[in-house]
């Protein structure tokens, strides 16, 4: 009870200061956490210091920057470069799959962390099954095996079932019928898994079955789309309905007590090449912030989130990110009404909702379908697309530009749209649920 009363008059203390009820919660969320702090925690100046965030349950603090490695140069050196750099900047959280770089991201990972003390660092990597060859108990077993060898730990922190959200029988035939999820409750059991949770990609109905049996499963943690466009527009992708907004995700794991681990916070790099009009509207609060930064700010203040992934193979991406982090600066209720219009205003641009995962790949007719979609987005932010009428003035011109940049984009013609045989592969490969030849062809369309 007196808690609840110190709680209650801290709140006020910041209403009274002009702080909105969320900018308050945020604002609490990123205190110190001294009186939690154990030897995972990186010891840091305390005007420089990384955010961090408590595991439920363990105490463990998580930096609030997660660091994550789908997309890592080909080169171990320059992966041990960027491990060490974020290791001595506080993050600590490093987050992986089998599927990634086709299975060499664990390799590369595993080889650059395992030169620091293992105390320093918490491993995240996925139950990658998504094919039906690998639906066994023996197959799946062994993924989760290799997983531990190609990374050099003898416990994995934090291992998720990988994508869910393909319907009842495939959540059935990858993890409950073949009995490999009660294979991974038994190795949280043993400590060889420390935190057991799942990364969620379309059909709600699988988010929900999973949450609503919380009480047999006792998640640890949740991994979700959450950025300021998804959060209340998500459930329109590519022409095919999707049952919920990351609001509804975010709220659902809230409720439960399930701690949200955050993907795609800058929608697939999409925030980095928004309309010159939007980046504008920020520009004029703060002249100096990356649109990156400001996305970052805005998922980084919900107490719900335990980490936020940015996929990081660059050194000065890495370093304005942990500038971004350490600490962070919670956006104020200006900033996230400013966030909310121009989210409404990207809703209405008819750009294509990919955020280059290259899960689709490969195409067996060679179509690069990420750099289609990219090309085509660009088209559209810059204002080349949608074409005007033919009969317009402009047309011909509009047209021709958007011809030329795209043979400039793709410059092998054996990648191009029009290569696409509408065999419909990659639709079921896709977490954003894209209707992938249908795009393509809006963009052969486009072309003629």
């Amino acid at each position: 009870m007196e808690k609840k009363r110190n709680d209650m008059s801290r709140r006020e203390f910041l209403r009274r200061m002009g702080l909105g009820a969320g900018s308050a919660m945020a604002l609490m969320a990123l205190e110190p956490l001294n009186a939690l702090a154990d030897k995972k925690t990186p010891k840091k100046d305390a005007n420089n210091r990384m955010t961090y965030r408590v595991q439920h349950g363990s105490g463990e603090q998580i930096s609030l920057l997660g660091f994550g490695m789908m997309r890592l140069p080909n080169n171990q050196d320059e992966v041990n470069q960027l491990v060490d750099y974020a290791i001595e900047h506080g993050v600590n959280y490093f987050d992986t799959a089998p599927m990634y770089m086709g299975g060499q991201s664990e390799v590369l990972m595993g080889n650059a962390l395992s030169r620091h003390p293992r105390e320093k660092y918490f491993v995240a990597t996925k139950m990658s099954n998504q094919n039906r060859r690998q639906w066994s108990f023996d197959d799946s077993k062994a993924m989760y095996e290799r997983s531990m060898e190609k990374l050099k730990v003898d416990h994995i922190d934090y291992y998720l079932l990988h994508g869910i959200g393909g319907g009842m029988e495939s959540l059935k035939g990858r993890f409950l019928d073949n009995g490999i999820l009660d294979f991974l409750l038994k190795e949280r059991e043993a400590g060889r898994i420390k935190h057991l949770g799942f990364s969620y990609h379309g059909n709600v109905s699988d988010f929900d079955w999973l949450l609503d049996h919380q009480e047999q499963y006792h998640w640890d943690f949740c991994q979700i789309q959450m950025n300021f466009l998804d959060w209340r527009h998500a459930s329109m992708r590519g022409g095919r309905r999707s049952d919920a907004d990351a609001e509804y995700l975010y709220d659902k794991c809230n409720k439960v007590g399930v701690q949200c681990v955050v993907m795609e916070p800058l929608r697939g790099g999409a925030f980095g090449r928004m309309a010159q009009e939007l980046t504008d509207q920020m520009k004029a609060i703060h002249p100096d912030d990356s649109t990156a930064r400001w996305a970052f700010r805005w998922v980084g203040s919900y107490p719900n989130i335990l980490t936020v992934l940015s996929g990081m193979n660059r050194m000065d991406h890495l370093e304005e990110n942990v500038k971004t982090f350490s600490p962070l600066d919670p956006c104020t209720e200006q900033e996230n009404q400013l966030l909310a219009s121009i989210a409404d205003q990207m809703s209405g641009f008819p750009t294509i909702p990919c955020t280059t995962c290259a899960y689709c790949m490969p195409c067996p007719y060679g179509v690069n379908i990420p750099q289609n979609f990219a090309y085509y987005n660009e088209a559209v932010n810059n204002h080349i697309l949608p074409l005007p009428a033919p009969s317009a003035a402009d047309y011909a011109s509009h047209r021709q530009q958007f011809a030329d940049g795209y043979k400039k984009a793709l410059a092998d013609e054996k990648t191009w749209a029009k290569k696409c045989q509408d065999c419909e592969e990659c639709l079921s490969k896709c977490p954003q649920q894209i209707r992938i030849p249908n795009q393509l062809a809006r963009i052969v369309e486009t072309l003629r």
